[in-house]
């Protein structure tokens, strides 16, 4: 297996913030709604921009109303909160003062990781979230009722989401996993599948991939309905219709029985979307399906594979999304953990590819016992 070159796990383990540096962390926690609305309204509003193109020579709260047509008084409690968050720095002119953009302000601004994240957050969570704790109580996702009180998981709703709704959601889930897709490419072709099982194959990103990849590659996709009607016009649309077929059905449910003769079978940011129980159903089920030379291949953000804190910390929140949005039970996992459960369901890790891409993704590889 490849050497993992994580962050020291022991920064979970420590304890050295010193009482005045945490309490102003518990402060942030306390007004968090309201900061993140702040920063919002600053995006939304064109604050944030304006501020940016002035440089470092910073700009007055005056000339900022006259380019945004924002209130002098919404200019005011909108950058004060901001500089508060230090994502605005004050800038002193000899007797007047003006605001400039800060480090975590351009990454607000300009960081695409940091983009995706929070639409994501805006857009799919922000109004369920004030049901996690019922979420967490009665184990289902309370907050799912924003978009309609007909669905149990979100992955049933996607297909009727709103445009700007469908939109975040989509640009969260594939800006995770596509870019460690040219790194993944090579690993999973190496073997020449002739036949490649996408379970959880979605609009049919990786399929389309694969097939510009490796020209003798065929592809199945199993999904939900709703998932795998997007997925036959994209790969369609790709040129790829000869190529990728779809079988369309709920992994989860016991009618459900996989087709045999894949070669290998590919879960890319899927086995998050279950319980650990339900990892090893799904597995299970793969393994019933599988010859002995079938490889499955698993890419995840296993939170304590991260390079940095951040990351981790990105995907520690995520899981609070599955709790409260998305199906009530999954979460994002360490590497033992769904490592055990995949094993549980009757394979064995062969090897382990981890840091794919510049979201630290792992590829891992199984093999029936």
């Amino acid at each position: 297996m490849k050497k993992n070159s994580a962050f020291d796990m022991h920064k979970f383990s420590e304890d050295k913030i010193s009482a005045i540096d945490a309490k102003f962390e518990a402060q942030k926690i306390a007004f968090a709604p309201l900061c993140f609305q702040a920063i919002r309204a600053l995006l939304e509003l064109g604050i944030m921009r304006a501020i940016n193109d002035a440089g470092d020579d910073g700009i007055s709260v005056s000339d900022l109303c006259e380019k945004t047509g924002v209130s002098e008084y919404g200019i005011k409690v909108l950058s004060e909160m901001a500089v508060g968050m230090n994502v605005l720095k004050l800038k002193k002119v000899g007797e007047s003062e003006k605001l400039r953009l800060g480090k975590i302000g351009w990454f607000l601004l300009e960081d695409n990781l940091t983009r995706v994240n929070f639409n994501f957050a805006n857009d799919i969570c922000y109004k369920g979230a004030f049901d996690l704790l019922d979420s967490i109580r009665n184990s289902k996702p309370e907050g799912l009722k924003v978009f309609g009180s007909q669905w149990t998981t979100l992955y049933e709703a996607l297909a009727t989401l709103p445009p700007k709704e469908k939109k975040s959601w989509f640009d969260f889930d594939h800006f995770y996993s596509d870019i460690a897709f040219p790194q993944a490419l090579p690993i999973v072709y190496a073997q020449k599948p002739k036949v490649l099982f996408d379970i959880g194959g979605n609009t049919a990103k990786w399929a389309i991939a694969s097939c510009k990849y490796d020209p003798d590659v065929n592809i199945k996709i199993i999904d939900l309905p709703g998932q795998t009607a997007v997925a036959e016009k994209n790969a369609a649309a790709a040129g790829f219709a000869d190529r990728i077929s779809t079988c369309a059905g709920n992994i989860l449910d016991d009618q459900t029985i996989l087709p045999p003769g894949a070669d290998a079978v590919w879960m890319s940011q899927f086995l998050d979307c279950f319980s650990l129980h339900q990892v090893t159903k799904i597995l299970k089920k793969i393994h019933a399906a599988a010859s002995d030379k079938t490889l499955v291949y698993v890419l995840e953000p296993l939170w304590d594979q991260q390079r940095f804190e951040a990351e981790s910390y990105a995907l520690q929140a995520t899981s609070l999304y599955f709790t409260c949005i998305a199906n009530g039970n999954s979460k994002m996992y360490r590497y033992k953990e769904l490592v055990d459960a995949i094993e549980a369901g009757g394979f064995e890790l062969k090897t382990a590819h981890h840091n794919l891409g510049s979201n630290c993704y792992s590829l891992l590889v199984f093999r029936k016992k």
